[in-house]
């Protein structure tokens, strides 16, 4: 991580995760990096951003959250205990939270003043980790020409003002950056105000002809250089516009005349080129570079002919156009944002990819696509001609007319040939109106068990196909997300999930990746990230937005720390410093460390109960193995709730945290005592000094301790899933049966049929070979080599992501 050494400096884009090193090279790499920022003196805040996703106790930070720390505080910390962890305060709710400095990327003031005016965090994120937009706008003046999308329409206008719209900084120091801008020509009219916001006039417009805006809502149009005259190109080669990319173009070869696709448009010293695909060059990825006054335009050519290749450009009949452009484009299917299509280069050469902006470009009134590609073989990144349309990584882009797009026909209803065909041909799979319950025991098996069985995954699609796999196939837990009222608006979110994923799982057995995609679609709207449908996301963020933020479901956890007030959450992260005893630790020793070292309790029995590991991004791992614990007891673990004396089974009234790191007591189980048998722990010297929680008992066990006829009961959680990544790639371990031995592994893309044409073949097998494991004694599982361990149990034991605990009981009632 490079921190600025100024306000003007520019911070780097954040790294990837330490790979294949030490825990301790990490920590010494992650300690240095905080020590190596050097900021000048001074009493003011210092800026972060969050890089990935921050859970702390009951509340979640997503990436692309802001936060701060005083100079001086920073300074005085890493000069008396340099560490990996920084106590930030965060931007949005003004809490004090400790976040891993490798998480962190530092903001110049000015930056920080930009990117405070995003309010959605994704973009805010995709803003900062896309620098070349951010240093344009930083560096935008008055006067300057800008693009304005409004309503999926792209409009001219004038930025008039840039600055701070509020009457005071923000608590944080910061001031956001908002841009003033006049719309202009078609824009006229659609804006909100003229100029005056809030009643301060900041510039002077016509009435609604006026917009306040961060700036990842603007397209800059880069100014030319100071001297340099406004060239045009060749008119006798082009006519009266230039070459676009997209467009269809006629060029010489050889002195053979061919037709191609013009894939970029740029200029070289004074004369300007164009990148063309040729039609005649087979199924390879070829591309010529061709000056601008050599080329064609199709539309120049006439309409009724074709140029015969013998003869070049000759006026010689070959066929008649026989409908329009227009024509074509009102016959084929309705393309939007987010539609998965292919597009025909050339003769046998043809990609894919997913549309991520529709509109018309400068001098250009044919509508045009801009396409994220599946792999490396666009020209862009998003960005045409110094204006910034959508953001994908470096040759993935491409721009081409959006009549030359058409659906990816591996999402429409086709047949095949291939053996698997008769199980692929209901891809475009209608949805089931039936509800289902879900899968368990022998009907589990005979259902989902084989290849082309689960989630079919497409696209970066893994994240979400094993979370639901995992949350729907076999258990019922969170099944009022199916049938819970919703809003109008949300209602379609919840009839894909039910009658075109969860039902068409559990009757069929199978799920088409076009019904998944259909599910993206709408979270990207829902979310406003515009990278749902494409991008790897991690489950926990894909959990956090389809059950708040769009079904509003009631949060699985409700959590107290001390007498600081209740927390809700979707999710819990297993937070805890490196325990040197825990070698191949269970997940109810890392619950009951991670409460511990947290102060925290549950309000109450959760009906589902989802634990993240402790790791660090998709590389590091705390512990090398953990080990599945079927049940988790969360009896000590209930807030005012009674609980057992672990010496003698009275029930407790002190608990002793100081006990619980005591060797010489079991290494499972919080400690607590009834008085005799605390007053008897405590007396020996080790332990006198040892500071006692009272704890709070119901009157009623009170009285039926004394008569001795009541017993604490022990409320414990059923382990019915597993999420496990390894390689950037999600896979699911789900318990179908009550035996140790019923455990099936799903895997979305664990083959594949063809290549770019093709499609991925979801598998669901056995492994009964986890049952060997799980009962194997922890010394003897500390010792088992990865690589020798049967089956799949490695998956299950070394690359365990999130684990999924269910209440049977409490799920009647939630």
């Amino acid at each position: 991580m490079a921190f600025p050494q100024s306000e003007t400096g520019t911070a780097s884009a954040p790294a990837g995760p330490v790979a294949e090193r030490s825990e301790q090279d990490q920590r010494n790499v992650k300690m240095s990096t905080v020590a190596m920022y050097q900021p000048s003196r001074g009493d003011k805040n210092m800026y972060y951003i969050l890089t990935a996703n921050h859970p702390y106790g009951s509340k979640f930070f997503p990436a692309g959250s802001m936060c701060y720390l005083n100079e001086q505080s920073y300074l005085r910390s890493i000069r008396l205990s340099p560490t990996r962890f920084l106590r930030v305060v965060m931007e949005q709710d003004g809490s004090v939270v400790t976040v891993d400095a490798e998480i962190l990327q530092p903001l110049p003031d000015k930056m920080a003043d930009y990117l405070s005016a995003i309010s959605n965090i994704h973009e805010r994120l995709n803003c900062f980790l896309n620098r070349h937009v951010l240093d344009v706008a930083m560096n935008a003046k008055q006067g300057q020409q800008v693009f304005v999308e409004l309503d999926h329409q792209t409009f001219s206008g004038t930025i008039c003002y840039i600055g701070k719209v509020h009457r005071s900084p923000l608590p944080s120091g910061l001031c956001p950056v908002y841009f003033g801008v006049e719309l202009q020509g078609d824009g006229e009219g659609k804006g909100h105000c003229d100029g005056t916001y809030n009643g301060t006039e900041y510039f002077k417009c016509k009435k609604d002809c006026g917009l306040f805006l961060p700036c990842n809502k603007l397209q800059f149009v880069s100014a030319p250089e100071k001297g340099m005259a406004k060239q045009e190109a060749n008119p006798d080669a082009v006519g009266a516009s230039p070459v676009k990319v997209g467009d269809t173009i006629g060029f010489y070869l050889d002195d053979a005349f061919m037709r191609g696709i013009a894939m970029d448009v740029f200029k070289e010293e004074n004369t300007w080129m164009v990148k063309v695909c040729p039609e005649e060059e087979g199924s390879e990825d070829v591309f010529r570079v061709i000056p601008m006054d050599s080329v064609v335009k199709e539309e120049l050519l006439s309409p009724g002919f074709e140029v015969d290749a013998d003869a070049g450009l000759q006026d010689q009949p070959k066929r008649k156009r026989s409908e329009s452009a227009e024509d074509l484009e009102s016959k084929s299917p309705a393309l939007d944002v987010n539609s998965v299509v292919r597009i025909n280069l050339d003769k046998g050469n043809s990609v894919t990819g997913t549309i991520c902006w529709i509109g018309c470009l400068p001098e250009n009134r044919q509508k045009m696509a801009g396409v994220e590609l599946d792999e490396d073989k666009g020209v862009s990144d998003g960005e045409l001609q110094g204006v910034r349309y959508f953001t994908c990584p470096p040759k993935r882009g491409l721009f081409v007319r959006l009549e030359s797009c058409q659906p990816d026909m591996r999402f429409q209803s086709i047949s095949h040939t291939s053996p698997e065909s008769t199980e692929f041909s209901g891809l475009d799979a209608p949805a089931v109106l039936s509800n289902s319950p879900p899968l368990r025991d022998d009907v589990a098996v005979n259902v989902l068990e084989g290849r082309m069985k689960g989630i079919q995954g497409h696209c970066n699609s893994c994240y979400m196909d094993a979370a639901l796999f995992s949350l729907f196939s076999c258990t019922s837990v969170l099944d009022s997300m199916l049938f819970k009222p919703s809003l109008p608006p949300d209602g379609h979110v919840q009839n894909i999930l039910r009658d075109k994923i969860v039902n068409p799982l559990r009757q069929k057995g199978f799920v088409a990746a076009s019904n998944v995609m259909d599910l993206r679609h709408q979270l990207t709207e829902k979310g406003e990230c515009s990278s749902f449908a494409t991008s790897e996301k991690d489950p926990e963020e894909f959990l956090n937005l389809i059950m708040h933020h769009i079904l509003g479901i009631e949060p699985l956890l409700k959590l107290q720390s001390g007498r600081l007030k209740e927390q809700e959450c979707y999710c819990y992260q297993i937070f805890m410093d490196k325990q040197e005893d825990l070698v191949v630790p269970n997940v109810q020793q890392l619950v009951e460390h991670s409460f511990l070292s947290s102060d925290l309790k549950l309000v109450e029995i959760p009906s589902c109960f989802i634990l993240q590991m402790p790791r660090f991004g998709k590389e590091y791992k705390m512990f090398s193995k953990i080990i599945p614990s079927l049940e988790l007891d969360i009896t000590d673990l209930l807030l005012d709730s009674p609980r057992e004396c672990f010496v003698c089974g009275a029930v407790a009234t002190q608990e002793c945290s100081a006990c619980f790191k005591d060797k010489m007591f079991a290494d499972t189980g919080l400690k607590q005592y009834c008085d005799s048998c605390c007053t008897q722990a405590h007396s020996h010297y080790q332990r006198k000094a040892h500071q006692l929680t009272k704890l709070h008992i119901p009157e009623e066990f009170c009285r039926g301790s004394r008569l001795g006829s009541f017993r604490v009961p022990r409320e414990k959680l059923e382990l019915f899933a597993v999420l496990c990544i390894e390689t950037s790639h999600y896979v699911s371990f789900v318990k179908y049966g009550p035996e140790k031995e019923n455990w099936m592994f799903f895997d979305s893309m664990a083959d594949r049929h063809g290549d770019e044409d093709g499609f991925n073949i979801p598998t669901v097998t056995l492994c009964p070979e986890v049952a060997k494991y799980l009962e194997m004694p922890v010394a003897t599982l500390a010792m088992q080599q990865p690589r020798d361990m049967e089956g799949v149990a490695k998956r299950l034991f070394c690359d365990a992501y999130m684990y999924m605990y269910q209440s049977k009981k409490m799920a009647l009632y939630k």
